[in-house]
C-alpha cells in the first residue's frame, strides 16, 4: 500500500530516516494550516491550562508593579530679532539646533538635577518619600532625596522652540513637584551662569555666602553630633516621653503599694487571730479559699448527724465511731486548706513586695533621665540658636545673591515657562489595558507554542507517516475507535455481517494483507504488538473472519499462553487446547477434529479456534520445542490459513520464538499508544528473524484523528452512510 502524503505531529518539513523495508528515499512531512488547526484542537486541554496560567500571571505579576506617575511642563526658547554690536555681550538666544540640545544636555545634567535635589524643602522630602513608608521595615531608613527625584526626561518638539519636562515618580503630587522645579532651576541656571563678565558685588556675594554655608553646615554638624552623643533625637519629644514614663510608673507603683498594704493588713489579722486562738474560718479570704465553704457545709451535716445518732446510740457504736472518724477527716481537710491559703496569702505578699521594689528602681532611674535632659537642654538650646542662627543669615546672603544676579542678567535670558506641570489622575503605568492586550496575545503564543511544540516532543505513533516514513513498514489498514460498539460485538464484527467502519476497515485490512504476502496458501500469520491493549486479538479474530467469509478454510490460534483471551470471547471454557495437547504427550493427530485435547472449535464458517488450553508462567518449553514448529506445518494440511495471535513483543519474548515458526508477521499499533522508537526496534527484530512482515495496522483511531493523521478521510462518509442506512 502507497504511504499517503500525511502531516505528522513529531514536526514540519522534516526529513524522515531511510526506510526499513527498501525505500531509501527521504520522505518529508507537508502540513496546511488546517494541520496546525487540527493540532491545536487536539491539545486543547493541555495547552489552555498552561497559556491560561501563563498569561493571568504575567497580567498579576504586571498589574501588581509599583504604581508609576508621570507629570509634564513646558518651556518655550525665544527667537530674540536683534543685532548685537558690543562683543562682550553674549547673545543667548536659541538659534539652531546646536543650541537647543545644548540646553537638552543641561537639562540632562547631573548639576541641574543636584540643583533640584539641594531645593527640596523638608515637607516636600516628606511629600517624595510618602509612597515608601507604607514599605519600609521598621528601622530603615527611608531613600535619599537623589533616589526619590525619579526619572526626568526633557524632549524638544519638532519644528518648534518648545521643550517638554516629563518626571516619573510614584507620587502624582511629587511628579508635578519635581516637573516644576526642574524648570525653576533651570531657569536659576541660565540667570547664574549666562552674560557678560561677573561683577564685584556678584564674586564678593558667592563668596560670602559659601563661608556662611560652611558656618551653617558645621552649626548644624556640632548639633547632630551633640544628639548622636546623648542619644537625642528631640529634646522636647524625648522630655515628654520621660516625664509621660513617670506619671505611668508613679500609677502603678501606688497600686502595687496599695495591693502589698491589703495583703499585709490581711496577713497581720490572720497572724493576730492566730495568736488569740480564735476561728480562721471567720475571716473572708480563708472561707472563701478553695473548697473551705463547701468543706464547712458537710462538717455541719455531719455534727448534726451526729447528734442525732446521739440520742440513740453511746460514743463507741460502731455508727458513731465511723461518723467521728468521718468528722475527723473533713476537719482535717478545713485544716489543710488553711494552711494553704495562709502559704498562697504569702506568697502573693512576696510577690507583691518584688513588684513594688522593682516599680520603685524604675521611678528612680526616670528621675534620674528626667534630670539628664534638664542638663542637657541648656547646651542644647544654645547649640539650636547657634545652628538657627547661622542658618538664617546664610538665607539672607544667598537672597541677596539671587536679587543681585537676577537684576544684572534677567534680560540675557531667552526661556519662559509654559505650561506647569499638574498631578496626575491615573498612574501610566501599570496599564490596564495594555496589560490585558498583552496577556492575550502571551496567552495565544504561548497556547500556540505549547501546542505545537509538544507535537515536536511526542514520539507516539500516530499517523500513517509514522508507520511508513519512520518505522519503514507498510500501512495494511487504519481501524477506526469502535467506542459506539459494545465490547463482546468488537471480536465479530465481519462474523455478524453488519455494515460500519470498523467492518470495512477490517476487510480492508483483508486486501492489503492480500496484496502485500508473497506466500501461497496454506501458511501461517502470527499478530502481535508492542504493550498489552493494542487491538491485536481483535483484528486476529475480525482478520480470521475476512479469510473465512472469503472461502479460506481457516484456524485462529491463542497462543497467548500467559492471558488467553480468545476463548472468552468466544463465550468458551479454556480446559482444552494447546498446553493440554502438550501435556498429554504433543503427538500430532492424523485428524485434529477429533483429538479431544486439541478441542478444535468451529465458531462460524470456515473459521476454526484452537485454544491454549490453560495458563502457562514459562510457555517457552512448548514454543522452543520442535513438535510446536512441526505441529503449524500439520495444521497446513487442514487450513488454508493459521492466523496466531500471540503476547506483546515488548512484555515478553514469546512472540519472537512464534515468528520464527510462521511465515509472516502482521503489527498492530494503537494510536498514540506505543512510542515510534520502540516499534521499530521490535519491527527491526522481526526482520531479522527472517520473517515476513507484511505491514502494520493503525488501531484505534477517531474520525477525526483519521481526518487528520491520514489520507483515510472516507471514514467520515462512511459514517453517515451507514449511519443514514441504520
Amino acid at each position: 500500500m502507497p504511504a499517503p502524503d500525511v502531516p505528522n505531529p513529531a514536526g514540519s518539513s522534516r526529513p524522515a530516516s531511510p526506510s526499513l523495508h527498501g525505500n531509501d528515499s527521504q520522505v518529508v512531512e507537508r502540513r496546511s494550516l488546517r494541520d496546525y488547526y487540527i493540532i491545536l484542537r487536539e491539545r486543547l486541554w493541555i495547552a489552555l491550562p498552561i497559556a491560561l496560567l501563563v498569561a493571568v500571571g504575567f497580567g498579576y505579576v504586571k498589574a501588581r508593579e509599583t504604581k508609576m506617575y508621570s507629570a509634564v511642563a513646558t518651556m518655550q526658547f525665544e527667537r530674540q530679532d536683534r543685532v548685537v554690536l558690543n562683543e562682550q555681550v553674549v547673545d543667548t538666544s536659541v538659534r539652531s539646533d546646536i543650541d537647543l540640545n545644548t540646553y537638552l544636555k543641561t537639562l540632562e545634567s547631573g548639576r541641574l538635577r543636584s540643583m533640584v535635589a539641594q531645593s527640596l524643602t523638608p515637607d516636600e522630602i516628606k511629600l517624595l518619600q510618602r509612597p515608601y513608608l507604607a514599605e519600609l521595615e521598621p528601622g530603615t531608613n527611608p531613600p535619599s532625596v537623589g533616589a526619590l527625584l525619579g526619572s526626568m526626561m526633557p524632549v524638544s518638539v519638532r519644528n518648534s522652540l518648545l521643550i517638554t519636562i516629563t518626571v516619573s515618580n510614584r507620587d502624582p503630587e511629587g511628579a508635578a513637584l519635581l516637573a516644576n522645579r526642574y524648570v525653576e532651576q533651570f531657569m536659576r541656571y541660565l540667570i547664574e551662569n549666562v552674560g557678560g563678565k561677573n561683577e564685584f558685588a556678584v564674586d564678593y556675594l558667592r563668596a560670602r555666602a559659601e563661608e556662611l554655608r560652611k558656618e551653617s553646615e558645621a552649626a548644624e554638624s556640632r548639633l547632630q553630633e551633640y544628639r548622636r552623643k546623648n542619644n537625642l533625637v528631640s529634646l522636647d519629644n524625648s522630655i515628654n516621653i520621660i516625664g509621660e514614663r513617670l506619671r505611668t510608673i508613679n500609677a502603678t507603683l501606688t497600686a502595687a503599694r496599695l495591693a502589698r498594704l491589703d495583703l499585709e493588713t490581711l496577713i497581720k489579722q490572720i497572724e493576730r487571730m492566730q495568736k488569740e486562738h480564735g476561728s480562721l474560718l471567720e475571716i473572708g479570704y480563708i472561707s472563701a479559699y478553695g473548697n473551705i465553704a463547701l468543706l464547712k457545709t458537710q462538717l455541719a451535716e455531719l455534727r448534726k448527724q451526729q447528734a442525732i445518732l446521739g440520742e440513740r446510740y453511746l460514743e463507741r457504736h460502731p455508727k458513731m465511731v465511723e461518723l467521728a472518724n468521718t468528722i475527723d477527716i473533713v476537719n482535717g481537710q478545713i485544716t489543710r486548706n488553711i494552711e494553704q491559703s495562709i502559704a498562697d496569702l504569702r506568697t502573693q505578699y512576696a510577690k507583691a513586695q518584688e513588684s513594688e521594689s522593682s516599680y520603685e528602681r524604675e521611678y528612680k532611674e526616670a528621675e534620674k533621665a528626667q534630670l539628664r535632659l534638664g542638663e542637657l537642654s541648656v547646651e542644647f538650646k544654645s547649640l539650636e540658636n547657634q545652628a538657627q542662627v547661622a542658618k538664617n543669615n546664610y538665607i539672607q546672603i544667598l537672597d541677596r545673591l539671587n536679587q543681585t544676579t537676577t537684576s544684572k542678567n534677567l534680560e540675557n535670558i531667552p526661556v519662559k515657562p509654559l505650561d506647569r506641570a499638574v498631578a496626575p489622575s491615573a498612574p501610566y503605568t501599570p496599564n490596564l489595558r495594555n496589560i490585558i492586550k498583552t496577556s492575550f496575545f502571551l496567552g495565544l503564543v504561548v497556547f500556540a507554542g505549547v501546542a505545537i511544540g509538544l507535537s515536536f516532543l511526542d514520539d507516539r505513533i500516530k499517523s500513517a507517516w509514522d508507520v511508513e516514513g519512520f518505522i519503514g513498514a507498510h500501512l495494511l489498514g487504519i481501524v477506526p475507535e469502535l467506542g459506539d460498539v459494545p465490547d463482546t460485538e468488537k471480536h465479530s464484527l465481519v462474523n455478524s455481517n453488519k455494515t460500519s467502519p470498523g467492518s470495512e476497515a477490517f476487510l480492508s485490512v483483508y486486501s492489503a494483507i492480500k496484496i502485500q504476502s508473497k506466500l501461497d496458501f496454506p501458511k501461517s500469520i502470527l499478530v502481535t504488538s508492542t504493550i498489552p491493549g493494542e487491538g491485536k486479538t481483535m483484528i486476529s479474530c475480525n482478520v480470521a473472519a475476512s479469510f473465512a467469509r472469503h472461502g479460506k478454510k481457516v484456524l485462529l490460534m491463542d497462543c497467548d499462553m500467559r492471558r488467553p483471551m480468545l476463548h472468552r470471547h468466544f463465550k468458551l471454557t479454556n480446559e482444552v487446547g494447546l498446553i493440554a495437547w502438550f501435556e498429554a504427550g504433543a503427538k500430532i493427530p492424523a485428524d485434529p477434529f477429533t483429538d479431544a485435547a486439541l478441542g478444535f472449535t468451529k465458531v462460524d464458517e470456515n473459521l476454526y479456534l484452537l485454544r491454549s488450553g490453560g495458563r502457562s508462567k514459562g510457555p517457552t518449553e512448548l514454543l522452543e520445542a520442535p513438535v510446536f514448529s512441526q505441529f503449524l506445518e500439520a495444521m497446513k494440511k487442514h487450513f488454508d490459513l493459521i492466523i496466531v495471535d500471540s503476547p506483546p513483543l515488548g512484555a515478553v519474548t514469546d512472540s519472537l520464538l512464534i515468528a520464527e515458526r510462521t511465515d509472516e508477521v502482521v503489527y498492530v499499533c494503537r494510536f498514540n499508544r506505543a512510542y515510534r522508537k520502540h516499534i521499530r526496534l521490535y519491527v527491526k527484530q522481526l526482520k531479522e528473524s527472517k520473517t515476513e512482515l507484511l505491514g502494520i495496522v493503525l488501531n484505534g483511531l477517531s474520525a477525526r484523528r483519521i481526518e487528520y493523521y491520514s489520507n483515510y478521510r472516507y471514514y467520515r462518509s462512511y459514517k453517515k452512510y451507514y449511519g443514514s442506512q441504520s
